[in-house]
């Protein structure tokens, strides 16, 4: 027997959304939804197959485009959902599922982000310290702590969600929700507002303005030994590297802040702001963050742009796996020759 949290107020007359609504969400939520899984199962796979990938930065990366991914399929997907039936149709078990996922990969992101925030800080400002700090074995330790830090803090939402009866007078909708009232869950909200937004963006602003002082205003000390680049190239690279992840933190901050700004608003309010077309607006600014970012990497990196074109082309004939995606300098396309690729 399901659990069910039933109003036995009756509401008035059910109102369904418009075809329009129906018709312009479900083409925006799905064409995002697909370009992000796809784009970010790619951002994986380039780093996973790729050996001179396997850098502690991209490591967060990879770590941001599974928690991207859990988004996408535990929020973005259901909403679709959502607009066409206008109530819940994944059960008990689903709202609970899907409510502890979604909230899993937005923590996560941003504590990716964090991540990969602080470890661009150790690189740029303390480049003695980063060469035994900045490590991928290192980084996989943290990623793994993040990973279980996300994934304990939110069980409590198996607790706090449940599905709900609302009764109109013309029908009766089931509504994935929370058991408990409005005035329980705001300090919840509250406390996720600042320690997964407030909090990274503060660091953020912070470290990469320290960042930039290093990097675009004082010259690199001659001792700088990067373990990614080689020579003159190290500081145009490193430059490069860091303003493609400032342009990620950027699209974070801006993207969540429609919907971060109408939670906090809505606390204050009597009656919540819910209009529909807004409230669209800003889940789409949602899957949009989450969908983003592989196209940020293959504009601002020429490394994952290279490699996201090899991933085309091998992956089309060849098994990514056995075929290395970024063969050493200088022997260009001969491991593909060698299987007779007709792209190389």
């Amino acid at each position: 027997m399901e659990n069910l949290t039933v109003f036995n107020d009756t509401l008035e007359t059910w109102t369904d959304r418009s075809v329009e609504y129906k018709v312009i969400s479900v083409l925006i939520v799905f064409l995002i939804c697909a370009l992000g899984i796809v784009g970010n199962v790619m951002v994986i796979l380039v780093v996973l197959t790729t050996k001179h990938m396997r850098t502690p930065t991209n490591g967060y990366l990879v770590s941001l485009a599974v928690a991207d991914l859990m988004v996408l399929i535990a929020a973005g997907l259901p909403s679709i959902a959502d607009s066409l039936f206008g109530s819940w149709i994944f059960g008990h078990a689903g709202c609970l599922c899907i409510t502890y996922f979604q909230y899993l990969g937005i923590n996560a992101s941003s504590c990716s982000i964090t991540a990969f925030t602080i470890e661009r800080y150790i690189a740029i400002c303390h480049p003695i310290k980063a060469q035994f700090l900045c490590t991928l074995s290192r980084a996989k330790k943290i990623i793994f702590g993040v990973w279980v830090f996300t994934s304990l803090y939110c069980v409590m939402w198996f607790y706090l969600s449940d599905i709900q009866q609302v009764l109109y007078k013309n029908m009766t909708i089931i509504m994935c929700a929370y058991k408990v009232s409005r005035n329980l869950y705001l300090p919840i909200y509250f406390f996720d507002f600042g320690i997964f937004f407030v909090l990274p963006l503060t660091l953020a602003t912070v470290l990469y303005g320290l960042i930039a002082r290093i990097l675009f205003l004082n010259p690199l000390p001659q001792t700088d030994l990067s373990v990614y680049t080689r020579g003159g190239e190290r500081r145009s690279w490193r430059a490069a590297v860091t303003k493609m992840l400032a342009v990620v933190v950027v699209l974070f901050a801006v993207l969540w802040m429609p919907y971060r700004t109408l939670v906090v608003v809505n606390s204050f309010l009597q009656e919540a702001y819910l209009d529909t077309w807004f409230l669209l607006f800003c889940r789409t600014c949602v899957y949009l963050n989450s969908a983003i970012n592989p196209l940020i990497y293959n504009a601002m990196s020429q490394k994952f742009r290279a490699a996201f074109r090899r991933l085309c082309r091998c992956g089309r004939n060849l098994n990514i796996f056995d075929v290395p995606l970024a063969p050493p300098a200088g022997q260009g396309c001969q491991v593909c020759k060698k299987k007779t690729h007709p792209n190389c």
